[in-house]
């Protein structure tokens, strides 16, 4: 959590997150060019250049877009989620390079201006196999730089979660780009059917994995409550609540975490302020509960963060009766402190 505008937090998690990052990206240059120069060594150091770029740029992309619904299925990819922020500015990165040196080598050599020739050395708009791919790259990374730009808590807190929640979307409008980039590009330039097998096989991955994750959740909101008590909706029993976790049921359209903590009972919504990250897949840390996502922390009673932090989320209230815990699904005002269930 960040009250004020600094560059980035670190933390021991961070340092050995962005370790691990570059190390593979480091080992993945090294690997790119040793095989290269022996199978070909005719080969100009420009042309390693975009290639080992642009490839490790869009296996990025595709490991970046698997995090999220792998993070859904298996709570053991958390820990790739909890700072995909910095995967994703070093994936534009990467991507910047290899625009940079497509554009020197391919379009800074004429008397026209590279960015005047990118859009008009190949004019076939008209056409979908000779399309400018190059032009598809050149708007792809423009969408990826306003990403990474805006990538700090910073711009979520002056944006707002949902807007800035649409602006990342526009990640999956990267993505179409950049595989059309990549094909045409394959078409035109290599025509390495195998390059093409194996974006297929990416595009087949993720949408897989995201209609997966996607059926997962539907199911999960399905599970209606078995019965009620009044207006209160049967959540489970006590037992079935671990201690410092939580239980979460669907009324309404909306998800409502039940935490058991110290001998007490309450529920908050569950949804994150910062990313709308699942709170009752979180756990009570220090007396709050965490998000899973980025460690954003509310207090159970009053859904509220605890100071200087300014977050709050809705509360509900809940009951315990022979054992089994009750929600009443109608929401109070977000940071309304609800006193807490005293299991006995």
């Amino acid at each position: 959590m960040s009250e004020s505008y600094k560059s980035i937090l670190w933390n021991r998690q961070k340092r050995i997150y962005d370790a691990v990052l570059w190390s593979f990206i480091a080992l993945y240059f090294i690997l790119f060019i040793t095989f290269n120069y022996n199978f070909f060594p005719a080969i100009t150091v420009e042309t390693v250049i975009i290639r080992a770029t642009g490839t490790l740029a869009l296996l990025l992309l595709h490991i970046i877009l698997s995090i999220g619904p792998l993070a859904r299925i298996d709570k053991r990819f958390l820990i790739l989620l909890y700072n995909r922020r910095h995967l994703g500015v070093s994936m534009f990165l990467i991507a910047l390079v290899h625009g940079i040196f497509s554009l020197l080598q391919f379009h800074s050599l004429g008397n026209v201006n590279p960015f005047i020739s990118l859009f008009t050395s190949n004019t076939h708009y008209g056409s979908f196999i000779n399309f400018p791919f190059q032009v598809l790259g050149f708007l792809a990374l423009l969408i990826l730089m306003l990403m990474a730009a805006t990538s700090h808590d910073f711009w979520l807190k002056n944006l707002s979660p949902r807007i800035w929640k649409s602006l990342h979307m526009m990640v999956y409008v990267a993505y179409a780009l950049l595989l059309m980039h990549v094909m045409l590009g394959v078409m035109q330039l290599e025509q390495n059917f195998n390059f093409l097998l194996l974006l297929l096989f990416g595009m087949c991955w993720l949408t897989g994995l995201h209609f997966f994750a996607g059926y997962a959740e539907i199911r999960k909101d399905a599970q209606t409550p078995s019965h009620s008590d009044g207006d209160y909706l049967f959540a489970c029993h006590i037992n079935e609540i671990p201690e410092s976790r939580a239980r979460i049921i669907s009324a309404n359209g909306e998800r409502i975490a039940v935490f058991k903590y110290d001998g007490k009972l309450s529920a908050i919504s569950n949804v994150c302020k910062h990313q709308m990250g699942p709170l009752g897949e979180g756990r009570i840390v220090d007396g709050c509960i965490t998000c899973p996502w980025h460690g954003y922390q509310y207090q159970p009673q009053d859904g509220c963060s605890p100071p200087p932090f300014k977050e709050k989320v809705a509360t509900y209230d809940v009951k315990l009766v022979d054992g089994n815990v009750y929600v009443n699904p109608q929401a109070h005002p977000e940071g309304t402190y609800v006193e807490p269930v005293i299991i006995t």
